[in-house]
């Protein structure tokens, strides 16, 4: 394994300058924006869709500090009902794909999604509860067109030998792992999770409990390493569907964290070894959004504790067991 950054906390300066950093801290991959959500501020899609130049370049950089990209980073909504947005997101989402096929980088990671509740809404709509029936009779209709989409992205993915690897997020229609498993089983293999687990703490999702269930699916295309802290006098009050401001800190139920701020070390430990159970041998690609902490001492402090969590070789045989 190894320790990567998504690179938008970076975006005040250019890569060439984040990348010695990055280097000096141990990290050995990067994780950057092409559009979407994440900005593209390290590497404009455009720039390099198509360019061999450009992408002869941005392989020299990467070498020059011994790194590599472990994905390319599109979060958006390619299923919104406002058929401009979809549009630009569906075109980011297939130009990423081609992208990552000519810089030789395996994975894509983006969201779901979420539709509207009909045909007619306007609004995307995220469902929690099948009661009433017309959120149950909605869900299904999201479904339907959540199908349609990714089955024909995974077979553009397939044709361009990229993994499609989406974070489970709230407010999409892929949000915990029956849901990714679900959408895998439907549209086949290349579709699988970027496992953040920020978003499934607060859900009470048992983070290797889930690790397990989808690396048995082999549905694990990438990781991120993003905390949270549940703040439970906040929780015990209103719970944990929190629409509080993000940066109203002293209100929240919970806030993204730092890696070791929301779970200790031994927590981290367990994750990277279960990680290594299930077969997944790829980036810890930290993603900091701890607005306690500066990024950069958020990351540094990251990357400090996943370097005495994660694993540098490959297991040997297990001679005493012989």
């Amino acid at each position: 394994m190894e320790i990567g950054v998504h690179t938008p906390p970076l975006a005040d300066e250019p890569l060439e300058s984040a990348l010695p950093y990055l280097d000096g801290l141990g990290v050995g991959a990067i994780e950057p924006g092409v559009g979407g959500h994440p900005g593209q501020d390290h590497l404009e899609r455009a720039a390099y869709l198509d360019d061999e130049s450009e992408q002869a370049e941005l392989r020299d950089l990467l070498e020059e500090y011994d790194m590599r990209i472990s994905a390319l980073a599109i979060h958006n909504n390619p299923l919104h009902p406002d058929e401009e947005r979809a549009e630009e997101a569906d075109t980011e989402l297939r130009e990423a794909i081609r992208l990552a096929s000519q810089l030789e980088v395996g994975t894509v990671t983006c969201f779901s999604g979420l539709p509207a509740g009909g045909p007619n809404d306007e609004v995307p709509n995220w469902i929690t509860a099948p009661w009433p029936p017309e959120h149950a009779d909605a869900l299904e209709y999201q479904w339907e067109r959540a199908i349609d989409y990714w089955g024909e992205i995974a077979d553009v993915a397939a044709e361009q030998e990229v993994d499609i690897a989406i974070e489970m997020h709230p407010n999409m229609l892929v949000y915990e792992p029956h849901g990714m498993a679900r959408l895998r089983e439907e549209t086949g293999e290349r579709i699988g999770a970027n496992f953040d687990p920020s978003h499934l703490y607060w859900q009470g999702i048992t983070i290797t409990d889930a690790i397990r269930y989808l690396g048995e699916r082999d549905a694990i295309h990438h990781v991120h390493a993003k905390d949270t802290k549940i703040y439970d006098a906040q929780a015990r009050e209103k719970g944990v569907l929190d629409t509080t401001a993000y940066d109203d800190e002293p209100n929240r139920s919970w806030l993204f964290r730092s890696v070791g701020y929301g779970h200790d070390e031994t927590h981290w430990k367990d994750i990277v070894s279960t990680l290594r159970m299930v077969g997944y041998d790829g980036a810890l690609s930290i993603e900091h959004e701890d607005s306690l902490t500066s990024s950069r001492e958020g990351l540094e402090k990251a990357i400090d504790l996943l370097e005495r969590a994660v694993f540098e070789t490959q297991p040997g045989e297990a001679y005493w067991a012989e």
